[in-house]
């Protein structure tokens, strides 16, 4: 597929400009959210499994698209308390040695009560809600490596407020024959705002998508049910703090270690079930609680097997006061189309 071919190089050759482009201010932090159930127990942060045939993962490194997602088909839903909801499908569809997908996600605040400048409500509410849409394509390069490539548009509405980007992400992955190492390399969210939120006096303030690049790496003992994984993100920028001042300086060495996602797989070898738990180290300095105990940073997650459906639910804290709930239901459409 020479038109794939061409995407691929196309992106790729951007990248570097991108890099240099997009150090400054970014929009639509929701795109770090994960997408399913098995993406959250891991920390919300893996770019190197591709064996399991989760399209979901593909989501995060379009080169995990493979055979194995072929007539893939994956919902999910997530509850972020306070009436923020998350929910996503996405399909997966192969031609040879091309792999194809498709998935639309949608995330809604909740309603919103209006107030003037002195706190008085009116009575009337509004809503907020973000849409997004990934178009991926994968390419097998011989038996151990991959490259993808994913096209995203997002769309945002924040009561009279509306904002268009368009993005990419790009991505390679390295298996070894025996399965037992797995290594993902991915950029994503390269791209910029075409239609910002609001208006400058020099024209429409045109923001950054929030660009990340990531490299994660798996491996599986050969003699147990037992796989590792580490995922090292925002590499493209050392300082996470958001550019705010903080009481106590960060050390150097805790700075390092917010960077990495760090997780650990049961999976026997009939595949009837998985567990998976992790630590996210940036997401426990930064949600952990001072007054009281918190699981923040730790995410847990459970999955069955069964014929060709697929049940997921992972639990973690991504804000201060609520856990993350969230499941996933993941159909291999090839058992009813026999």
């Amino acid at each position: 597929m020479k038109f794939g071919k061409y995407i691929l190089s196309f992106l790729f050759l951007s990248v570097s400009v991108c890099m240099f482009g997009q150090a400054g201010q970014s929009v639509f932090s929701f795109l770090s959210l994960p997408y399913s159930a098995r993406h959250n127990a891991h920390g919300g942060e893996n770019v190197s499994l591709g064996l399991d045939g989760d399209i979901s993962f593909a989501l995060n490194n379009p080169a995990l698209l493979s055979s194995m997602t072929h007539n893939s088909l994956s919902m999910s839903y997530a509850y972020y308390g306070s009436a923020m909801n998350f929910a996503g499908v996405a399909y997966g569809h192969n031609w040879g040695d091309n792999y194809g997908g498709v998935a639309v996600h949608y995330l809604d605040y909740g309603k919103f009560k209006y107030s003037d400048e002195y706190g008085a409500l009116s009575g009337t509410t509004f809503s907020a809600r973000d849409f997004l849409v990934d178009i991926i394509y994968a390419r097998q390069l011989g038996p151990m490596f991959r490259v993808g490539a994913a096209l995203k548009p997002v769309y945002s509405a924040y009561e009279s407020y509306h904002s268009f980007a368009l993005g990419a992400d790009v991505g390679g992955y390295f298996m070894l024959p025996d399965s037992t190492l797995q290594i993902g390399l991915t950029l994503q969210n390269i791209g910029w705002q075409l239609k910002g939120f609001y208006s400058e006096e020099s024209g429409q303030k045109l923001d950054m998508m929030p660009l990340n690049l990531q490299m994660g790496i798996s491996y599986k003992l050969k003699h147990a049910p037992l796989r590792f994984s580490m995922t090292i993100h925002n590499m493209q920028r050392w300082n996470l703090n958001y550019g705010m001042q903080t009481v106590t300086p960060v050390k150097w060495y805790d700075m390092m270690f917010r960077h990495t996602v760090w997780a650990v797989d049961i999976i026997p070898k009939k595949d009837v079930f998985w567990l998976t738990l992790s630590y996210n180290h940036r997401r426990r300095m930064e949600m952990q609680l001072k007054e009281q105990r918190s699981l923040a940073g730790f995410a847990l997650g459970v999955g069955l097997h069964i014929k060709s459906v697929r049940v997921g639910f992972a639990l973690s804290q991504y804000t201060r006061s609520n856990f993350t709930y969230q499941a996933t239901l993941a159909l291999d459409i090839n058992e009813y189309i026999k």
